[in-house]
């Protein structure tokens, strides 16, 4: 990580309240390797999630704020219906849960395969990123629908 995407993070990490889940344990199939697709193997979850100060800190309100419960279950059904290979892609899939499902604006996530050879106790992959401006719900696909009618919105 360069020192500039560095001080993004800490910055942005500094500037909100984390919601987090340490060692979700689930066991899936992934991976590339034989013998991978045919056995389920355990995975290690850990998830940050950041909020700018999150309104549940005023109201008490868990609706005002990302519930972790709601999340683990989220999570679990992750791992009984992907279809992914790699570590990172599964990773990904866990932030874009976090970023788009239920509206963190940062998150940091790590996936570990512990103990899948003798001699290494775990290994994995850590990811962080950072939610996007998103067009409108229902924009997009209106636009997608004008398009592939030959219609060119804004067109004459």
């Amino acid at each position: 990580m360069n020192l500039n995407t560095r001080a993004r993070v800490e910055t942005a990490a500094a500037a909100m309240d984390l919601i987090f889940i340490e060692g979700l344990r689930g066991d899936t199939i992934i991976g590339i390797h034989d013998g991978e697709f045919d056995r389920r193997q355990p995975l290690v979850i850990d998830v940050q999630a950041g909020v700018p100060h999150a309104r549940a800190c005023d109201t008490d309100r868990i609706a005002d704020t990302i519930d972790y419960s709601v999340v683990r279950e989220r999570l679990l059904r992750l791992l009984a219906e992907h279809r992914l290979h790699l570590l990172e892609a599964f990773a990904e899939a866990v932030a874009d849960i976090l970023l788009d499902e239920f509206g963190a604006a940062w998150v940091r996530v790590a996936v570990v395969k512990p103990n899948k050879f003798d001699d290494v106790k775990a290994f994995g992959v850590q990811i962080e990123r950072f939610a996007t401006k998103r067009p409108a719900p229902g924009r997009s696909a209106a636009v997608l629908q004008l398009l592939a009618s030959g219609m060119v919105p804004g067109g004459r």
